[in-house]
């Protein structure tokens, strides 16, 4: 199978989820020996028991909190990422993946609270009912619990949905399929980041990293794929430099910034995280943000957008004339002239004319306009007609064979690369019909709004040792396959298949 576009191969999630494990297994170890280290060499929260007059225990009320604390997470991070969350999005055991779900948020929240209760006991004595503070201890250790693994599992759900979700913004097809795994990406070292970040923050800790993390890189994030995607193109087209684009996206980060503000206002509480938050975001949309999304653009996509150009323009000439010797040979005017030949003896010179005519036609079409870099969809598709109807005067006295074709009628304003489509039929033609075995074509064409969709099937037969054709592969498709990947480059998708029966061609393309 050949698959000329930007698929994503079938074992990527699984390469996808193992990185996962070890990562979130390496930073399981490092946790494991800085608690070590801190239970050789430290001495934990030692001085909070000695201000608060409470005997300490370093395996007590530290190594052993703190070890069950990191290896519940570990655990639980685990289960819903590689268990649990896979099989819900596969409606696999819905309910039993939910109640194992909710016992092991159970259980994370019950060992939060015990390992805090040892860990931060120095606490309780600000308690004249100790129930009240374990109630405290446990309201802090579910909250905690419930935000962390709420996170495990979004991220859980996007890992195995995300490219998807995305897929379906249309807008964003518009940019290319490179943005749309981009996006993904993004969005997954963000979610990684922020279980880290949450995974480290205690329940007393200052949440100040954690709302800025929640705030800036999703702005970020949004800022410069605008500006690389849309943005610095549209002001390299007006020849605009970096000046213009600089001065532009600092009005533009002023103006989110109130926006970001006004939005979340109801969240600030009277402190100062959202507010210094969002100082901090504005400080790096302008100072981090805008001058490297500049430098990415152009050092990654300008670039490659020249060395296309260059490659096109190289390329262009000599596929064109290459694609033209495939077609005009002595192998294709002997065939046409045979097919005459025959039609004259069967028939009267009603049917000879015609086929004279529409080889006409095609010599017409192919010295002319085949020359020229765009042509009108219509005019592609008369060829395709006329190519057809000639070879089914070859082929119509066999009972045989059958050809059936749906192509249709274009009365639009696209235009495309002329003799773009006609190697698969005349490939289908050449090694899929046979006059002495039943053999078949398919051909389908359609448009929806600026994408053609086409399809051409074609049984395959063994053919005899003498056969000049036996040990030669299609007539111009490796042309062809270099021609889209030139002059439609993230335009289209190009998926050929062969059985023992049968040989299938699909191709998606997004016209102009």
């Amino acid at each position: 199978m050949y698959v000329l576009s930007e698929i994503a191969p079938p074992d990527k999630a699984k390469n996808i989820n193992q990185l996962e494990f070890w990562i979130s297994t390496t930073l399981y170890i490092l946790a494991l020996i800085s608690i070590c280290s801190q239970t050789t060499y430290g001495s934990g929260n030692s001085y909070r028991f000695e201000e608060s007059g409470i005997d300490f225990s370093v395996i007590e009320n530290f190594f052993l909190p703190e070890l069950f604390k990191i290896s519940i997470v570990y655990i639980s991070f685990l289960l819903f990422n590689f268990c649990f969350m896979p099989q819900l999005t596969r409606k696999n055991n819905i309910a039993l993946n939910v109640i194992l779900s909710v016992i092991v948020t159970a259980i994370s929240v019950i060992t939060w609270m015990v390992a805090n209760t040892y860990s931060q006991a120095y606490r309780l004595i600000e308690f004249h009912d100790l129930n009240h503070g374990y109630g405290l201890f446990f309201g802090e250790a579910f909250t905690y619990i419930f935000f962390l693994y709420l996170l495990f599992n979004v991220y859980a759900y996007f890992n195995e949905q995300g490219l998807a979700l995305i897929n379906k913004i249309q807008f964003l097809k518009s940019y290319g399929k490179s943005i749309i795994s981009e996006i993904f990406m993004a969005a997954k070292i963000w979610l990684i980041s922020l279980m880290i970040l949450m995974a480290v923050i205690s329940a007393k800790s200052d949440n100040e990293i954690l709302v800025f993390w929640l705030i800036a890189p999703p702005v970020n994030v949004i800022l410069a794929f605008l500006s690389i995607y849309h943005i610095i193109p549209n002001l390299r087209k007006e020849m605009k430099g970096f000046g213009r684009y600089f001065w532009g996206n600092v009005a533009l980060s002023a103006l989110i910034i109130p926006l970001l503000l006004l939005l979340l206002a109801g969240f600030m509480g009277g402190g100062n995280a959202v507010p210094l938050a969002l100082i901090l975001t504005l400080i790096s949309l302008v100072c981090i943000t805008t001058p490297a999304a500049w430098y990415i653009y152009k050092n990654k996509f300008e670039k490659q957008t020249e060395i296309q150009m260059l490659k096109t323009e190289l390329g262009k000439s000599d596929a064109s004339l290459s694609f033209l010797k495939s077609q005009i040979n002595p192998h294709f005017l002997f065939n046409a002239l045979n097919t005459l030949f025959g039609t004259a003896l069967q028939e009267n010179a009603e049917r000879t004319g015609e086929g004279i005519q529409k080889l006409g036609d095609m010599m017409r079409f192919m010295l002319h306009e085949n020359m020229q870099d765009k042509i009108s969809l219509m005019r592609e598709v008369e060829y395709l007609n006329n190519y057809i109807d000639l070879q089914q005067l070859r082929t119509s006295r066999s009972a045989d064979i059958n050809i059936n074709t749906h192509i249709e009628e274009q009365l639009n304003n696209f235009q495309i690369t002329p003799m773009l489509l006609i190697p698969f039929i005349e490939n289908a033609f050449k090694h899929g019909i046979s006059l002495q075995q039943p053999s078949y074509i398919k051909i389908t064409l359609q448009t929806k709004e600026n994408t053609l969709y086409f399809d051409v099937s074609n049984s395959i037969y063994i053919k005899a040792d003498h056969d000049p054709e036996k040990l030669k592969s299609g007539i111009g498709l490796e042309n062809v396959k270099q021609r889209l990947s030139m002059l439609y480059y993230g335009k289209h998708e190009l998926i050929i298949r062969e059985s023992a029966k049968e040989f299938f061609v699909h191709l998606t393309l997004q016209l102009d």
